[in-house]
């Protein structure tokens, strides 16, 4: 009886260990093959079974709290994240004293429970919650509640500022982007890019689609965006179809926004949720229709530009399989091209 109870519980651990096993590689292996877009995540990562009630439910147990991290395979920016930031002493140490981090692909099929307890894949529990970038990172509470959400790629020291943000529960007095002003600025050129701007005061008076980037004076990757990444001439073309105005978004000054209203810019950029700069929105008709917030470098800059120029946002919903198509077609195409560059 003893040796039929070890034996058991022998046979119950192996199943065990193969199905995390199995959940791990899922998205390695393709055909028998390895997948070349498939990037390693750190061995602390949370094995989980993707019921997020009780992924929250352990780590509120464990005093840590629950980090989604959407990803999918061959996308340049996870990589980045995976190698700069998860690799960073600092960064993965913190991770792993305050959070339990859970990898969801953007477009898998293994099954999420959520935290209705309803169960759908992750390309659906992805789509619920609209990622369209990769990477996104939600930050949840001990009750399931978004805390935060970061879309695209973060810095080092910007990704390990926002850890610390939800780490030490300093949303419950603070917004994000107090949180940020009042942390000491990295160098940069101190000053408001205007050179872009093909409109001053009044948004109304747009006649192209539109696109507004709420900006800061210190903002090292605004300086990029205006210093590189605009005047970069496959980039300049795709803009020459927007009228474009970068605004600082803590400004008093006010504008007319696109739906007609007189605001303060700080104002307008609170009502619109923006916590990063640069993020720029886009607007058509007066509508705001997509935005992007992070890191993007020229590819995605662009790709962003053409996806509302050309109108595919109203077919294509997910901004990551428009990418995809572009890259594509210039492969198809014999066209090389860095996503990084």
């Amino acid at each position: 009886m003893k040796f039929l109870h070890a034996s058991l519980c022998f046979l119950l651990m192996m199943l065990f260990a193969f199905s995390l096993s199995a959940a791990e590689t899922e998205d390695k292996l393709s055909e028998g093959m390895v997948n070349p877009g498939y990037h390693e995540k750190p061995s602390w990562f949370k094995k989980s079974f993707l019921d997020i009630r009780e992924d929250i439910d352990e780590a509120t147990a464990g005093n840590k709290r629950v980090l989604l991290y959407f990803y999918q395979d061959g996308c340049p920016y996870c990589e980045k994240l995976l190698r700069d930031n998860f690799t960073d002493r600092e960064i993965a140490a913190y991770s792993q004293q305050n959070f339990d981090v859970i990898a969801i692909n953007m477009w898998g099929d293994r099954e999420v429970v959520d935290v209705n307890g309803d169960t759908v894949t992750e390309k659906e529990f992805s789509r619920n919650l609209k990622v369209q970038f990769t990477p996104t990172m939600v930050y949840l509470d001990e009750a399931g509640k978004k805390l935060l959400r970061i879309n695209g790629y973060f810095a080092p020291d910007r990704f390990l500022t926002a850890l610390k943000y939800i780490g030490e529960k300093k949303e419950k007095t603070l917004s994000i982007r107090d949180y940020f002003k009042q942390l000491k600025p990295a160098q940069a050129s101190g000053k408001l890019h205007l050179e872009h701007n093909t409109l001053t005061s009044d948004l109304t008076k747009a006649t192209r689609p539109l696109v507004v980037s709420f900006e800061q004076k210190v903002c090292k990757d605004c300086d990029g965006l205006h210093g590189d990444i605009l005047n970069r001439e496959n980039v300049k073309q795709s803009l020459s179809r927007f009228d474009f105005m970068a605004v600082d978004m803590w400004s008093e000054d006010k504008i007319t926004v696109p739906d007609g209203r007189s605001l303060k810019i700080a104002d307008w950029a609170k009502e619109l949720g923006i916590q990063y700069s640069p993020s720029m929105v886009f607007f058509v008709d007066n509508t705001e229709v997509f935005r992007t917030e992070a890191y993007l470098k020229s590819f995605h800059t662009k790709a962003a530009l053409d996806y509302v120029s050309n109108g595919t946002y109203k077919t294509v919903t997910e901004f990551q399989r428009y990418v995809q198509q572009v890259a594509d077609d210039l492969h198809a195409r014999g066209i090389e091209y860095d996503l990084m560059d």
